[in-house]
């Protein structure tokens, strides 16, 4: 609060210095070059303090509200310009220049007239609404076709009494139109978003309207009543201006003055609700002000060629204006069109994509739900199927170590003992699946080496069989922290079940890949088999295509689970050339990058890999 109390002493300061500055220059100095040249150099000086006002607010992240204050001090910055070159030809050439050169010079009143439009577009973004990340190109078009559409209606209703019919005091009367028109535009729009605004955007569109409208008072004022002849830079009629330019720059100031803290106990405007079964139309100024340009192009050629009284040259100068100002606006409208249909496109494919992330992530939700209920029930059955299985194994190992017992007898205990260990492996897998068996502690790990001991364990196997595994191993791919067992198990449990698919297929190349992306150290099993049936249900418990015997449905469940609990993810899919590939993605141990390879031991004879 003090901080905005300070400011406003600030801004009364600096309104009492330049309007008292300009009040004694223009009571103290006796009229002449002079004042004129005070005059002159002081309206150069008010649009640069202007612009430092208003550019001050373009450090925000919102594309929306930082373009809103640059077009504000672009406009500004086009009547510096038009100023600064009145200010030349005043000062260093000693001539007085109210309106006309009759086509001779360049026209001064051209750049006054253009400081408008920016402005006017700067409304047309309405910055006070929640702005998104992305800008819309085609607002660029719509910029374009509004400042055409200006400049159109300048050169229709200005130019002909400068160069076709000269007529100085109907060039007066026409400028002052077309520039009341633009800056009654800009205050009726500045007047409208105050209404539809609440908290800091509602003062700063009192403003801006309240500055423009003093600006419009002293325009009418000089063009009607005192009249450009004999209007000249030093007198009272220009306090309204500095006025306007102050009240301009005190709309920035104010604004600058707001912390971001400050800004969250002012209320923003709550976002438009409508009912649900009334459509939302989100249609911005630019592209209504686009459309009624182009719309208006018969209708004020008709009014130039049946209606207006205005003599023929003119007439006919008007018609070719029209007819000229087709081809920039048309292409205009054109692209704004292509644009259009460019983003709407663009959007399609992003609202498909994020489709089908959610049916991916509704998918894998699904599938974790249903392994973690069918893990506890497995865990369950399996640890009581354990404490007989334990007895049976015992007992029949006496059994069949007791030579009392005729051969016949042991030889039958021996196959008990057989069928029961064969029996635990299953109930161990089942634990595994279930995440009871604790994993090893986990440690950086080469995923290069793992791949390459996980496929040197089949090779011995496929020795004259049409069966290859080549390994291609990225360079540069980092650590990841993981246990290498497990590792090992997956990659051979998923080596295995390409193996088995190519066999039945009569032979095949089995190519597993390493790479590094977005973070993530990539594997990639691709093989040359028939592919997958149903690639949905690979990952399901007790989901199998091998016969009866072959195998039992919980090899890849349980790689699922253990690459799940090293913080990764397993999926797999149908390539188009055929075939099936399997991807398994792990997290990159942060510190190994860049990576240095370091070496991984083989698993020993006391620590096993365990294959399932």
């Amino acid at each position: 609060m003090k901080r905005l109390l300070d400011g406003r002493w600030n801004i009364a300061s600096a309104w009492l210095i330049m309007l008292g500055g300009y009040f004694a220059i223009c009571e103290w100095v006796p009229a002449g070059p002079a004042r004129t040249s005070a005059a002159d150099v002081l309206l150069c000086l008010m649009p640069l303090f202007v612009n430092a006002a208003l550019l001050i607010n373009t450090v925000t992240p919102d594309w929306r509200k930082r373009t809103f204050w640059m077009l504000l001090a672009l406009g500004n910055s086009l009547w510096l310009a038009g100023q600064t070159i009145w200010t030349y030809m005043e000062i260093h050439q000693n001539r007085h220049t109210p309106y006309l050169f009759n086509g001779k010079h360049f026209n001064v009143d051209s750049i006054f007239y253009l400081q408008a439009i920016p402005m006017i577009a700067a409304l047309a973004l309405q910055p006070h609404k929640q702005s998104n990340d992305r800008k819309l190109v085609y607002g660029y078009a719509d910029f374009g076709l509004v400042l055409c559409w200006w400049l159109y209606l300048y050169a229709l209703v200005v130019i002909p009494w400068q160069y076709i019919a000269v007529d100085s005091g109907q060039y007066v009367r026409s400028f002052v139109v077309i520039a009341f028109l633009q800056n009654v535009v800009f205050v009726g729009g500045a007047a409208l978003l105050f209404t539809q605004a609440t908290g800091y955007w509602r003062r700063v569109y009192a403003h801006v309207a309240g500055a423009r409208a003093v600006y419009i008072i002293r325009l009418v004022a000089i063009q009607l009543v005192l009249g450009r002849g004999a209007y000249s830079r030093g007198s009272l009629y220009d306090l309204p201006l500095l006025i306007s330019f102050l009240w301009l720059g005190t709309a920035g100031i104010m604004a600058s003055k707001i912390r971001p803290e400050d800004a969250k106990s002012i209320p923003e405007p709550s976002t438009e609700t409508y009912p649900s079964d009334r459509p939302v139309k989100q249609t911005t100024w630019a592209s209504i002000l686009s459309r009624a340009a182009m719309l208006s192009l018969p209708f004020i050629g008709f009014w130039a060629m049946e209606i207006s009284q205005a003599p023929p040259q003119v007439r006919q100068f008007r018609v070719l204006v029209t007819l000229g100002a087709v081809l920039p606006l048309g292409f205009l409208a054109f692209l704004r069109h292509e644009l259009v249909d460019r983003e709407r496109l663009r959007s399609l494919r992003a609202s498909q994509e994020s489709i089908d992330n959610l049916k991916r992530l509704q998918m894998q939700f699904v599938q974790s739900e249903k392994l973690a209920s069918i893990g506890q029930l497995v865990g369950g059955a399996a640890h009581e199927i354990n404490n007989p299985l334990t007895a049976i194994l015992g007992y029949s190992e006496l059994l069949a170590d007791d030579t009392s017992l005729s051969e016949k007898t042991r030889g039958l205990a021996e196959k008990i003992r057989e069928q029961a260990r064969r029996t635990k492996t299953l109930v161990n897998n089942l634990l595994s699946f279930a995440r009871q068996v604790p994993s090893e502690q986990r440690s950086p790990v080469d995923i290069n080496t793992i791949v390459n001991t996980s496929a040197q364990f089949r090779r011995f196997d496929l020795r004259g069989k049409n069966i290859r595994i080549e390994v291609q191993t990225g360079a540069g791919v980092p650590e990841v922290r993981a246990d290498m067992n497990q590792l090992l198990q997956v990659f051979s449990n998923i080596i295995n079940n390409a193996v088995y698919a190519m066999q039945e297929a009569g032979g095949g190349t089995l190519t597993v890949r390493t790479l590094f992306e977005k973070g993530n150290v990539v594997i990639l099993f691709s093989d040359t088999g028939p592919g997958l049936r149903d690639p949905r249900l690979v990952f399901d418990p007790f989901y199998t295509t091998k016969p009866v015997g072959k195998g039992t449905g919980l090899g890849l469940s349980i790689c699922y689970g253990l690459i799940q609990d090293q913080g990764g993810q397993i999926s797999c899919y149908n390539r188009p050339e055929g075939g099936a590939t399997f991807r398994i993605e792990l997290p990159a141990v942060p510190s190994a990058f860049p990576f240095s390879p370091r070496s991984v031991a083989s698993p020993s004879r006391d620590n096993p890999a365990k294959i399932a």
